[in-house]
């Protein structure tokens, strides 16, 4: 089925965005494994994992729309050097994602492809859940202190 070229375009600056996010949270991931903050790993890994399966989606629909999957392109990638300061990148990258996908849901909309716009639809809820983390280990952190939020992250 041939696809609307502006929705491929999208699509595929979607698809930027989530390996682009990939990357961030597997060095962020690796990063914690490093400091011993396993339960950190393993949660940050989960996100890379999810925005991988996010990516998967979006390739398989823009095939679908005969359009060619750009996997080449990283938009900017922000690693931080502490758990704040990745946690602080993480969520604006989440930000960044969410009004990206709201755009895209809506473009979606005003083309008739309500099919793609479901796809996108359940990648946006994904994506809530994520800065929802996010936004739950900032909250913990400034309820606890750094230091021992920290503590709590060792295995």
């Amino acid at each position: 089925m041939k696809g609307n070229p502006q929705l491929i375009e999208t699509l595929n600056s979607l698809l930027a965005d989530e390996l682009s996010a990939i990357n961030q949270y597997i060095v962020h991931s690796e990063m914690c494994a490093n400091w011993g903050y396993d339960k950190l790993h393993n949660r940050f890994e989960q996100r890379a994992i999810s925005e991988m399966k996010h990516a998967e989606k979006l390739i398989a629909r823009i095939l679908f729309l005969e359009g060619t999957p750009i996997v080449s392109k990283l938009k900017e990638i922000h690693i931080g050097s502490d758990i704040p300061k990745q946690l602080e990148y993480d969520h604006a990258a989440e930000e960044g994602a969410i009004a990206a996908y709201n755009a895209a849901i809506k473009l979606a909309g005003d083309v008739n492809d309500f099919a793609t716009r479901e796809i996108l639809e359940e990648i946006l809820n994904d994506e809530d859940r994520h800065i929802d983390g996010i936004e739950e280990l900032q909250d913990q952190i400034s309820h606890m202190t750094l230091p021992i939020f920290l503590t709590t992250q060792v295995e």
